[in-house]
């Protein structure tokens, strides 16, 4: 009996001093993970949960090393734990980041009934009101795949994590770890090697080529990502960790923050003179900067005083080269208690962003919003899939006139974030038309009756069609998308220079509108017979009788006649050099008197026309008297030309 008391005793001694034991080990972890050394606290709590130690701050400190990493599988089976062992314990946001997992494995319902849980402990929060007011679209969005936009890895033969893409001029840079990243350090975070930044080409399909990193002093042993560039290519703003002048500088809780800065590119294209801007700070981070179309506007991720949640979107105005307003918090309707991050802004003014507090599929979502909008209740919309996953999607940028952009994702991986890579996006080939207006160029007046001709790539006539009275047209032929196609615009009655334009076909549905502006011919202004492109009227030997090939050439002059009615003209009729003077000065009157008939037979008023014969005073050659000339020589003199008087 005495030995059975002496061994429990002995074995309720064991167990505490065991349960001692992890506790300080657990007291260790904690201390890395407090740190953000994820990895070597994750290392530790295994071991203990391993040895049967269990606790709250365990399961979710366990979690935490997961979670923010991206694992969500794995985040998901220590909240389990932690929700099934310590109910009474857990913290609402347990609850959340649970759901959150659950839909990164596809349980959408088991989601929806974690965030019931959330909402009812946590009711007044932004993401409880955002669950409660949307949650029963959530199957919808779930079940919804547009048919709008194709999906291609752009990375996927790149090793390590590539992230963040931004456009620089006709290339594209992005944050990787593939390529060998300064220094190969490893962060303790993530477990993954540092990262910097690369430029790379873009081809004719949009994908990446000759990747190599931004040259001069950009790049630093810690990590670079996530730049916005000025319009004229020459300054950057980007993320780095809190590293500057060689010199690494920590927090008051001994952690390296992020933080954003300025360079500006040499004549040899290296980058330096690096600046930390004003509003950053040791004790917070600023990140993923992102700058408006007019340059003015600086927006930014941070969780300094003042945020709503983990990670807030702020903006500051860029009041000069060095100078910036005061850090603007976007608000309640924007930001949640969760992580809102990587904003872009496009040239239509709409902000693309990620976040994992408003209504999405799992992981970060990627949302948009128009900021044009005056009143302060925004829409915030979500991309949906293909764009979005029940992974983590983020870093979205987009080019508005090709509808092509890119973004990041762990879709195709296991690893969280380390399985990062950027994606191409561009919109399906939809039905793609070509309208517009034919004007006159000086008077912007619309032509009428332009013929205006739509030709492949190979020069092909595809289709021709006839503008309209307000000089309106459209093509019924759908075009095919990234394609090269020409409009042409051509007017024989009136005379206009043809006139041409080269489009290149962007993807999606578009209805393209392609105006041209078309030019008379150098002529003297009251030469008709120029400015309407006409040949000679002539006449035979001997005769004033309008030929089938004059009517032809007056049927020209008739139509610009009715078109524009303040038009008046003089016809001015000749003969060859045969025959007695007399006879071609009277001939050439009935030419010219057989001309002005024709047009008023075809409904011309009598009053817009006048006329005279010039016999052979006017000769155009040397088919003189007495010179011996061909038929067509003489030809070339019996005509009539046309002069505008009005």
């Amino acid at each position: 009996m005495f030995s059975r008391i002496v061994h429990c005793i002995a074995l309720t001694l064991l167990l505490a001093a065991s349960t001692y034991a992890q506790k300080s080990i657990v007291k260790k972890a904690n201390k890395e993970f407090n740190s953000y050394d994820y990895i070597d606290a994750r290392e530790i709590y295994l071991k203990v949960a391993q040895n049967g130690y269990e606790s709250p701050q365990l399961f979710e400190n366990l979690g935490d090393t997961y979670y923010f990493n991206s694992n969500y599988t794995e985040a998901l089976t220590w909240y389990k734990k932690l929700l099934d062992r310590f109910p009474n314990e857990t913290k609402p946001v347990y609850y959340y980041r649970t759901a959150q997992s659950l839909k990164s494995t596809g349980n959408y319902q088991e989601s929806k009934k974690v965030m019931g849980k959330y909402a009812g402990l946590s009711a007044s929060s932004r993401i409880a009101e955002i669950f409660m007011n949307d949650y029963n679209t959530l199957d919808s969005l779930a079940d919804f795949e547009s048919k709008k936009y194709e999906i291609l890895n752009v990375t996927q033969a790149m090793e390590g994590s590539d992230f963040g893409p931004a456009f620089m001029g006709n290339k594209l840079v992005y944050a990787t770890s593939s390529n060998g990243a300064k220094g190969n350090k490893v962060h303790n975070w993530s477990g993954l090697p540092y990262v910097d930044l690369y430029e790379a080409e873009i081809d004719e399909d949009w994908k990446l080529k000759n990747p190599e990193p931004l040259k001069g002093e950009i790049n630093s042993p810690l990590h670079e990502s996530t730049a916005t560039f000025s319009k004229d290519g020459n300054a950057v703003y980007f993320t780095r960790n809190n590293y500057l002048d060689g010199k690494k500088k920590r927090g008051k809780q001994k952690l390296v923050s992020l933080k954003v800065f300025k360079a500006t590119k040499d004549e040899q294209g290296n980058w330096g003179n690096i600046q930390e801007l004003p509003f950053n700070n040791d004790s917070y981070s600023v990140a993923h900067p992102a700058l408006s179309t007019d340059g003015k506007r600086l927006y930014f991720s941070s969780n300094m005083a003042g945020s709503l949640g983990l990670s807030d979107l702020w903006y500051v105005d860029i009041l000069g080269d060095s100078s910036y307003g005061t850090p603007v918090n976007l608000g309640p309707e924007i930001n949640t208690e969760a992580r809102e991050t990587f904003p872009f802004i496009s040239d239509s003014n709409k902000l693309y962003f990620s976040s994992d507090g408003h209504l999405g599929l799992g992981g970060l979502d990627i949302f948009v919003t128009d900021l044009n909008e005056e009143n302060t209740s925004k829409q915030i919309l979500n991309l949906k899939q293909p764009i979005n996953t029940k992974m983590d999607d983020f870093g979205y940028i987009m080019n508005e006139a090709k509808q092509i952009g890119y973004f990041s994702s762990n879709r195709e991986g296991k690893a969280g974030s380390a399985s990062d890579d950027i994606y191409r996006v561009w919109e399906t080939c939809g039905e793609i038309t070509a309208v517009g207006t034919i004007t006159d160029a000086n008077t912007s007046n619309p032509i009428y009756g332009a013929t205006v001709i739509l030709l492949d790539s190979n020069n092909a006539v595809l289709e021709e069609t006839i503008a309209d009275a307000d000089g309106n047209y459209h093509f019924t032929q759908i075009l095919d998308c990234s394609m090269q196609y020409t409009v042409r615009a051509q007017h024989e009655i009136q005379g206009y220079d043809p006139m041409e334009k080269i489009i290149n076909t962007p993807r999606g549905t578009e209805e393209l509108s392609i105006d041209l502006a078309r030019s008379y011919p150098d002529c003297a202004d009251n030469d008709l017979g120029c400015r309407l492109n006409l040949q000679p009227i002539y006449f035979d030997y001997g005769r004033y009788t309008i030929r089938e090939d004059a009517e032809v050439e007056l049927a020209k002059i008739l139509e610009a006649l009715k078109q524009y009615p303040q038009i008046k003209i003089h016809i001015e009729s000749h003969t060859d050099s045969r025959s007695s003077d007399s006879f071609n000065m009277r001939l050439s009157q009935k030419r010219a008197n057989s001309t002005l008939e024709w047009l008023i037979a075809n409904g011309i008023p009598k009053n817009r026309l006048s006329s005279e014969g010039y016999g052979e005073t006017q000769l155009l050659n040397d088919c003189s008297n007495g010179v011996d000339c061909s038929e067509a020589a003489h030809q070339l003199n019996r005509r009539s030309v046309f002069v505008i008087t009005e």
